[in-house]
């Protein structure tokens, strides 16, 4: 899938486990010794068995808070009032969509399963004003079909927000049961339901286009999930995302596009945005006081690395982005393609967090005049 070049380790349960080897002491033994457990925490921080506690009391206070030490990075912006009701998308039934798209199989490029999932995504999407990207690939295994289907939903401003996913499952694992629930599933079956809360409105702000990009994973092993590494991501990926934006680069819709928001592997029932150097910082800005004034702070930048993922065609091409991916996924990334890549893995309340702050931001992008430099 993507290439990530660098992270900030952050496992508590490594500690864990640390004070066990090396102080002979269990969890079990911590839990009878209050004292020891808050000498941990003052030392380490919160454990993240207490993740979901510390983040209902700050969801309770409902600030809006500068992005942590971290991401000191960020721009400090001035955004308009935080006023009207709160965006609410409805997880559960975001997780429906996903069950059924995974419930199709694995999806690589050019199987029966690829095909069912495009005519999946287009019924739901049976009276939208569509667009279908479709053309051949040119790929390390031969001509492959690719088809990136785009969803529009008009606004009453001048200008476009781009809010995409790829839906195509890892091709060198084609002959395995990987499925990819959270990579290319979770963020498949947001995206169904934000057109769900799109759907049958003139939109306040910019037009949105919704995105199911393909042929985004690589074709020949790229040495994630313990393959061999045949050949580097960035010249084997992206085909259907590079298509689009070299397509509209040409007749001239890519002027038009104000932002792109990129949902990737946003299912994870242990959620934790990373704050991607790759993407645009003033949108990442907004992205986080988005999540704050939600409450939903404590699930997003706590760690930053770069990600290559389905943006960097469009950040390429100036377009301010940012790539909402969680790419911690399973201890060490254990679950990152591989089998183990299933449904038990991912929450309703994910996708709500994510949707939530996608939408949020959409607003106040729209609010924003005029919007930083791209």
């Amino acid at each position: 899938m993507r290439e990530k070049r660098s992270r900030q380790p952050k496992y508590w349960g490594v500690v864990a486990f640390d004070f066990y080897v090396v102080f002979g002491v269990s969890v079990n033994t911590i839990k009878c010794f209050p004292v020891l457990a808050v000498s941990i925490s003052l030392a380490f921080g919160p454990a993240s068995c207490d993740r979901s506690q510390d983040a209902s009391r700050v969801e309770a206070q409902n600030p809006v808070q500068q992005p942590s030490e971290s991401d000191a990075s960020l721009p400090n912006l001035s955004l308009p009032p935080d006023d009207g009701p709160p965006p609410k998308i409805d997880g559960e039934r975001a997780m429906k969509y996903v069950q059924e798209i995974v419930a199709f199989g694995p999806r690589p490029l050019g199987s029966a399963s690829h095909k069912k999932v495009e005519d999946y995504i287009l019924a739901h999407l049976k009276g939208d004003t569509l667009e279908n990207d479709i053309f051949t690939a040119a790929t390390p295994e031969g001509k492959l079909p690719v088809h990136n289907i785009i969803a529009k939903f008009a606004g009453t401003k001048d200008g476009i927000i781009i809010i995409a996913s790829h839906y195509d499952t890892n091709y060198p694992l084609r002959k395995t049961s990987f499925v990819g629930a959270n990579d290319g599933g979770s963020s498949s079956g947001l995206l169904l339901e934000i057109a769900n809360q799109l759907r049958g409105k003139k939109l306040d702000g910019y037009s949105v286009w919704l995105v199911w990009d393909d042929a985004e994973e690589a074709i020949k092993p790229d040495g994630s999930g313990g393959t061999p590494n045949e050949m580097p991501f960035e010249e084997d990926s992206l085909y259907g995302i590079t298509h689009l934006a070299d397509k509209w680069q040409a007749d001239g819709t890519l002027k038009n596009v104000k932002a792109f928001l990129l949902a990737d592997m946003v299912g994870d029932a242990d959620l934790n945005i990373e704050h991607d150097t790759n993407s645009t910082p003033w949108l990442e800005s907004v992205v986080y006081q988005a999540a704050s004034r939600l409450g939903y702070q404590s699930h997003f930048f706590a760690r930053t690395m770069p990600v290559d993922d389905d943006h960097i065609p469009f950040v390429k091409r100036g377009i301010a982005c940012a790539d909402l991916i969680d790419f911690d996924y399973g201890y060490n990334d254990v679950y990152w393609h591989t089998t183990q890549d299933t449904l038990d893995k991912l929450s309703p309340k994910s996708l709500t967090i994510v949707g939530d702050t996608m939408l949020e931001t959409i607003r106040l992008l729209g609010k924003m005049n005029p919007l930083p430099p791209k």
